[in-house]
């Protein structure tokens, strides 16, 4: 049942192979809780069917299970396709039922010879204690030293030999010079002044997001006007050893480059890579017309996820450090010489940006406001605005109080309220399909809330919940799950447009222009994530 149910749909469409490791994931875990259910039956000496019922109950039991399974493999192309057409993607052909069946068997089978593995060296184990304990004590003792075991020959022998792997890679990439990334002119000097930090510093995310941006002749083209290129500030991995002194850079370069002269600036913590949504800063650097300053600092080689598992505290701590130089700096000027100070994150990015501030620190003076895109669901603010919302607003898309603080929105709408914003804002974007936001563990024993009707307009209505698969499903997603721009964890240049007016209110912007400038992001794109 476990098996069938895993072929029902969640958030984003699945290949094929990521569907047979999900199938074989749901159907270790129906075996171990069947295991565990003929278990605690025997443990509390309940009585037995005889061999006769036995027989007939498997018998009833293996027929409607094959009945079930081939029941969701004859609607598993259905459900998966539907997805696809919410998301406007070209549908697919075929479940290809021999090779799901084939992968979801060899890690059923891997699973299964692990659990065996550890029952075996359990049961040696707790002969051996129960020559000095009793029986039941020497069980449990056991058990956790087992699983001592395994956990330290998993987590701290395979998983970090295979980080460190990945760190190597990730960081060989960042140091990576591309031939055709050359340092832009309006970043080499100013007044005679070269940069804080030398090119190769920047690392190779540094480097493209320095180099790539709109320049002063793209600007002046669109706007038919003289228009400054932006400033951006970026400061490598591999600049200094501590994260206070890259902070310290970043803050000499953004002094040296006149950032604090523009009229924005933002403080933008990238993603694990190092990457920095180039949908979200070209959009605003055209919106404030180049009279605009960014400032970044890299944390981590490894993307993401990987990140997140094992970097998270040295995220937060230099997007700490980050915040604190450049808001004590910033809060040092003048109030009406200073520029307005916003931050923006996407993905780990809006995770370690929340994070970087306390709001008792700058409750006296604080900064303009932030916009987090795709925030993860372990972002703390997030989950408690919407765990606050409206009792009648959904919780992908959740009014929180009475919206003049903190607004909500998504491809389609924002959750704005009945009242005016207030000086000191925060938006949050993000889309119903994105797994990334609304992965929670807890839909392992309860329904996520976003499930409830009515549901985001890009969530499918065959999503059903059902107890851990749901949970493995999402886990999916998040993982490895894949979306056109515009739904899943791919936020478009459109919606970013929309979040940016709202959140710092650019002036002259009538709706043509915007919708003219939304049109050249439509047809030029932007650049995908590495």
């Amino acid at each position: 049942m476990f098996f069938a149910v895993s072929l029902a749909p969640s958030l984003l469409p699945r290949p094929v192979s990521v569907q047979g490791i999900l199938s074989g994931l749901s159907l270790a875990a129906g075996y171990g809780l069947g295991a565990l259910g003929v278990w605690l039956w025997r443990y509390l000496q309940l009585p037995a069917p005889s061999p006769r019922w036995r027989r007939s109950l498997g018998l009833c039991s293996a027929v409607l299970c094959g009945v079930v399974v081939l029941f969701f493999l004859w609607q598993a192309g259905r459900w998966q396709n539907n997805i696809r057409a919410l998301l406007d993607m070209e549908p697919a052909h075929g479940t290809r039922a021999y090779l799901l069946g084939s992968i979801a068997a060899l890690i059923f089978g891997a699973l299964l010879v692990a659990a065996r593995l550890f029952r075996h060296v359990l049961c040696i184990l707790s002969r051996r204690l129960q020559r000095y304990l009793p029986r039941r004590v020497a069980l449990i003792l056991g058990f956790f030293l087992v699983f001592a075991l395994f956990w330290t020959i998993v987590n701290g022998v395979l998983v970090r030999s295979a980080l460190r792997v990945a760190n190597r890679s990730f960081q060989q990439l960042d140091a990576w010079i591309d031939d055709d990334i050359e340092m832009p002119a309006h970043a080499a000097l100013r007044d005679g002044q070269p940069p804080v930090l030398a090119w190769k510093d920047l690392g190779r995310q540094g480097r493209l997001f320095v180099a790539k941006g709109p320049n002063a002749e793209e600007l002046s083209a669109f706007f038919t006007a003289d228009t400054p290129a932006p400033v951006r500030v970026y400061v490598g991995l591999n600049a200094a050893d501590t994260p206070e002194e890259r902070a310290q850079l970043a803050l000499d370069e953004l002094i040296r480059a006149g950032g604090f002269e523009r009229s924005i600036l933002l403080l933008a913590t990238p993603t694990g890579t190092g990457w920095i949504d180039p949908a979200a800063l070209d959009t605003v650097e055209y919106l404030h017309r180049g009279d605009i300053a960014t400032v970044a600092a890299q944390y981590s080689y490894l993307n993401s996820p990987l990140a997140l598992l094992t970097e998270a505290a040295y995220g937060a701590e230099m997007a700490d450090a980050l915040f604190r130089k450049i808001y004590g700096y910033w809060r040092s000027l003048p109030r009406g010489e200073r520029p307005r100070l916003y931050l923006h994150g996407l993905s780990l990015g809006a995770f370690h940006s929340d994070r970087s501030f306390n709001i008792f620190d700058i409750i006296d003076d604080p900064f303009d406001g932030a916009l987090w895109s795709g925030p993860p669901f372990r972002t703390e603010t997030w989950r408690r605005m919407t765990s606050q919302r409206t009792a009648n607003s959904p919780a992908w898309l959740p009014l929180f109080r009475d919206g003049s603080v903190v607004r909500f929105m998504n491809q389609f709408d924002m959750q704005a309220g009945d009242v005016a914003w207030g000086d000191f804002r925060i938006v949050f974007l993000q889309y119903g399909s994105d797994p990334i936001v609304f992965f929670n563990p807890a839909a392992a024993w309860r329904e996520p809330s976003w499930m409830r009707s009515p549901r985001a307009p890009d969530v499918t209505p065959d999503l059903r919940w059902f107890p851990i698969v749901t949970m493995l499903q999402l886990a999916a997603d998040m993982i490895v799950g894949t979306a056109p721009t515009g739904f899943g964890h791919q936020y478009a240049a459109a919606d970013y447009i929309d979040a940016w007016l709202a959140l710092t209110e650019p002036p002259d912007w009538p709706p043509s222009e915007v919708e003219r400038l939304k049109e050249v992001f439509a047809v030029a794109g932007t650049r995908a994530p590495p």
